[in-house]
């Protein structure tokens, strides 16, 4: 199970890097409802993390996060000293903070182009972060963490890049295509990994221009017939001078 997801993560950020320019360290900004999750489940953000994204991340959240968390009761108190661990980024909201969900979704804007991964448990969150294009999202369920697959909205928006129904940045197109072009992909997004490179024209190996030599050919041998017998040739032993053979001769009286 554990290596499904993690082929299933590693095909979710490929998808991110080659159409959305993602990079490593990858930044994930966290809520208290994430760090809750995973106290309860007991799960160390900041170790496994990295391990299931396959790379390195900054973990980081926003001063509406924290806002957030103080002013809800003591049994989340534990969230609290999780996410002060966390780098903070500069939101809008310094003087007036505001919700957390509010704060996150101002931070991304309508095309998240800081490429922030976004981890929660808030479902109302999440549905709005969906209708935002290339915004990668994380949580836990059933005591493990997961990278949810691109939204409807993410495919659209990548469709229309390929159409040419929407413009992309030149910077921002230029570094999709080197991704593209360093792991082997083409602009038409074929594969040439597979593909066989052409053997570069050579002069021919002086050995295979000799002349082949001919062999003798070996004149045929009569048959023999099935009436022709071998000749049985046998030898006669001479025998040595003065030797008689045995019981020839006269008998002595």
């Amino acid at each position: 199970m554990k290596i499904k997801r993690q082929k299933h993560a590693k095909k979710t950020i490929s998808f991110y890097k080659y159409n959305f320019s993602f990079r490593e360290p990858f930044q994930i900004i966290i809520d208290g409802t994430f760090c809750h999750a995973a106290l309860k489940n007991k799960i160390q953000i900041k170790e496994q993390l990295p391990k299931y994204l396959m790379g390195e991340v900054q973990l980081c959240t926003t001063n509406c996060a924290l806002k957030e968390l103080e002013t809800l009761p003591k049994e989340l108190y534990g969230a609290k000293l999780i996410l002060q661990r966390f780098q903070i980024r500069r939101c809008k909201h310094t003087k007036d903070p505001v919700p957390a969900s509010e704060c996150l979704l101002s931070m991304l804007g309508e095309t998240n182009p800081h490429h922030y991964f976004i981890a929660t448990q808030d479902q109302e969150l999440t549905k709005a972060l969906k209708k935002i294009p290339g915004v990668p999202l994380l949580y836990i369920i059933l005591n493990t963490m997961v990278l949810d697959k691109p939204s409807e909205r993410t495919l659209k928006h990548v469709e229309a890049v390929q159409l040419g129904e929407v413009v992309v940045n030149p910077t921002q197109q230029k570094s999709i295509q080197s991704l593209k072009e360093k792991e082997g992909l083409g602009k038409d997004g074929e594969d040439k990994r597979g593909r066989k490179r052409k053997r570069k024209s050579s002069n021919p190996n002086p050995l295979s221009c000799l002349k082949k030599k001919r062999k003798m050919a070996m004149p045929p041998q009569p048959k023999k017939t099935d009436g022709e017998k071998k000749k049985r040739i046998r030898s006669k032993k001479r025998r040595p001078v003065g030797e008689k053979a045995v019981g020839s001769g006269p008998a002595n009286a």
